[in-house]
C-alpha cells in the first residue's frame, strides 16, 4: 500500500510542473502550450520526509464524447478514481474560470478528500486569485509557485495526515500477516498432540514464536530504484584509458546460469500511428494509454511497471518519431527528445512498423539509433492481417533488414494485430530471449579456444612483411555483448577481419539480433621507451 495523490485541474495550470518538482526530475513534458499532457503519469515522489506515488493527469475538459478532449477526461477520471487524495490545482494569476466552477462542484459530489491548491502564486499581486478560490467550498486554499518552490512546506501539512493513516495500514497489514503466519505454522505441541493423544495441549501458539515486533521500524524507499539503469554497464572509454577490464572467470559457463530476474526496461517505438499504444494496452490487457487515429496522439513517454510470468518489467509506450525536417511544432520537439532518452535507458526495444506500407527509411533510422546505442532490437510488424501476399513482404523485410543491419544479423521478426490481439503474445516470449542473448557472458577459457580455431581458419593479414598476432580475448561487459583482443598492430588491422570476428562470434555462440562489439588493444613494448647506448 502506497499513499496514491493525483494532481487534476484545467488545462495550463502548472500541473506537470507541480508533477516534475514532487519527482525531482523532468519526467512530464512542460509547456506553456494547454493540454501537452494526455495521458496520465506515475512517479515516485518524495516531499520533505514524505514518499508517496504521485500521477499526473491531463487537463479536464467539459468532452464526453471520442474525440482527445473526451479521452483525456477520461484518463482523468481514472487517475481521480486511482487515487487516495487529489490536489485540485488553479492558476493564481488568472483567478477562477468557469471551468474550475464546474468542475469543483463535480469533486464536491465525490467521495474523495479534495485540497484546493493556488498555483503560479509567487507574490502579493495573484493574491485576489486566491481569495476567489475559497469560493469553490472545498475548504483551505494552498498558496504555491510550483515552478519556483515556493509553498511546499504547505503540501507537507496537507499530505502529512495521509500518509500516516497509509503506514498506519502497512503496520496492520503486516501485523494481520505475522498473526495469519503463527496460525498457519505448526507448533511442537501440536506435533506432540497427533504423535501422542494422551499429552495436553497447552495452546500456547504464540509463547515460542519470539518477541511480537511492532512494526514501527521505518521503511527506507530508494527514489531512484526503479529509474531507468543505464543499460551500457559502463562506458568503455575509461577501460580503454587504464587497460583495465572486469575479466569473470572463468570456467562456469554463463549458459548455464539461471536467467537473470533484474527488472526489463522494453520501450515501444516507432514513426507516428504505427500502434505502439495499442500494442501496450494490449499487452497490459487495459486502456491504459490514448489510442485513436489520429497520428501523434502520444507525446509523453509513459511508464509502466508491469509482472508478465514472475519477470519484473517496465513497459514504455513513446510518442512516434517522424524525419526531423518534418517536425516544426516545439511540444513535438520535446516528444521526440524524451523518446530518444528512452532509447537511451531502454535495454529492449520493440520497433512498431506498418504492414500495410513498405518499410520506410525512417523504420530504418530508427532502428539504427537503437542499435548504434548497443539496445536489443525486436521488429514488431503490426496490422499483419491487413496483407495479402504474406510471404513477399517478409521476402523484402528480411532483405532489407540483412543489407541494411549486417552488425546485427538474425534481429527477431513478430507479425501480430495489435487491435485484435493476435500474434502479440509472441512479443514476450522473444523479448525475454533476446534479453538472454544481450546479457549473455562467455568464460574467457572458451573465448581463446575459439579465437586460436577462428585465426587458423582464416589467418590474419600480413602488414609490412609480419602477420598480426592476435594473442588473448576476454569479455569486457555484457548489454550489449563486447570483447577486448590483444593483438600486434591493433591499429592497421582491417575492418573486414573485424567484421569476420563478430560474425564468428555471432554464429558459434548463438548470439543472432544484438549489437556485437569488438575492442582491439596493442600490447605495449617495454623497450621502447629506454633511451639507446
Amino acid at each position: 500500500m502506497t499513499l496514491k495523490v493525483a494532481i487534476i485541474g484545467r488545462p495550463n495550470v502548472g500541473k506537470s510542473t507541480l508533477f516534475n518538482r514532487l519527482v525531482g526530475k523532468k519526467l512530464a513534458l512542460v509547456d506553456d502550450q494547454p493540454g501537452v499532457t494526455r495521458d496520465r503519469r506515475y512517479g515516485k515522489a518524495r516531499l520533505g520526509h514524505l514518499t508517496f506515488t504521485v500521477i499526473d493527469t491531463a487537463g479536464l475538459e467539459e468532452a464526453f464524447d471520442g474525440s482527445i478532449e473526451g479521452k483525456m477526461r477520461q484518463q482523468s477520471e481514472i487517475a481521480f478514481e486511482d487515487c487516495d487524495v487529489a490536489l485540485f490545482l488553479i492558476d493564481a494569476r488568472a483567478g477562477l474560470s468557469p471551468l474550475d466552477n464546474h468542475f469543483a462542484d463535480w469533486l464536491r459530489k465525490r467521495k474523495k478528500p479534495v485540497h484546493v491548491i493556488a498555483n503560479k502564486h509567487e507574490g502579493r499581486a495573484q493574491d485576489p486569485g486566491l481569495y476567489e478560490a475559497y469560493g469553490l467550498g472545498l475548504g483551505d486554499v494552498a498558496p504555491i509557485s510550483s515552478e519556483h518552490g515556493q509553498g511546499m512546506e504547505l503540501l507537507i501539512d496537507i499530505l502529512l495526515p495521509y500518509w500516516e493513516d497509509d503506514r498506519q495500514k502497512e503496520r496492520d497489514a503486516r501485523k494481520a500477516a505475522r498473526a495469519d503466519l503463527v496460525r498457519s505454522t505448526p507448533t511442537e505441541d501440536d506435533a506432540d498432540d497427533d504423535s501422542n493423544d494422551d499429552i495436553e495441549n497447552d495452546n500456547d501458539t504464540d509463547a515460542d514464536f519470539g518477541p511480537d515486533f511492532d512494526g514501527d521500524d521505518d521503511i527506507d524507499i530508494d527514489l531512484d530504484s526503479d529509474d531507468f539503469p543505464n543499460g551500457l554497464g559502463g562506458t568503455l572509454k575509461s577501460v580503454e584509458e587504464n587497460g583495465e577490464f572486469d575479466e569473470e572467470d572463468d570456467e562456469e559457463d554463463a549458459d548455464d546460469l539461471p536467467r537473470d530476474k533484474g527488472k526489463i526496461q522494453l520501450a515501444i517505438i516507432g514513426r507516428p500511428n504505427v500502434g505502439k499504444s495499442t500494442l501496450m494496452n494490449q499487452l497490459l490487457n487495459e486502456n491504459r494509454v490514448m489510442t485513436g487515429p489520429q497520428a501523434g496522439l502520444t507525446r509523453d513517454a509513459i511508464a509502466v511497471d508491469w509482472n508478465f510470468n514472475g519477470r519484473e518489467i517496465r513497459l514504455v509506450d513513446t510518442a512516434g518519431m517522424r524525419r526531423k525536417k518534418k517536425i516544426d511544432d516545439r511540444v513535438e520537439k520535446l516528444s521526440v527528445s524524451d523518446t530518444l532518452r528512452v532509447i537511451r535507458y531502454a535495454q529492449v526495444a520493440v520497433l512498431m512498423i506498418d504492414a500495410t506500407n513498405t518499410i520506410d527509411k525512417q523504420d530504418l533510422t530508427i532502428a539504427r539509433m537503437v542499435l548504434e546505442e548497443g539496445r536489443a532490437l525486436i521488429i514488431g510488424v503490426n496490422k499483419w492481417d491487413l496483407v495479402d501476399d504474406k510471404s513477399a513482404y517478409m521476402k523484402h523485410l528480411s532483405d532489407t533488414l540483412e543489407s541494411s543491419f549486417a552488425q546485427a544479423r538474425g534481429i527477431p521478426v513478430v507479425t501480430l494485430s495489435a487491435l485484435t490481439g493476435r500474434g502479440s503474445e509472441r512479443i514476450m516470449p522473444t523479448v525475454l530471449d533476446i534479453y538472454d542473448i544481450w546479457s549473455r557472458r562467455i568464460p574467457t577459457s572458451q573465448l581463446n579456444r575459439w579465437l586460436e580455431e577462428t585465426t587458423e581458419r582464416h589467418l590474419p593479414p600480413v602488414i609490412s612483411g609480419r602477420r598480426i598476432r592476435l594473442r588473448y580475448m576476454t569479455q569486457a561487459k555484457s548489454r550489449p555483448p563486447s570483447f577486448f583482443i590483444n593483438c600486434s598492430k591493433a591499429a592497421e588491422l582491417p575492418e573486414s577481419y573485424t567484421r569476420y570476428l563478430i560474425n564468428g562470434l555471432r554464429d558459434d555462440f548463438d548470439m543472432p539480433g544484438v549489437p556485437i562489439r569488438i575492442y582491439l588493444r596493442s600490447s605495449d613494448n617495454p623497450f621502447a621507451k629506454k633511451k639507446k647506448r
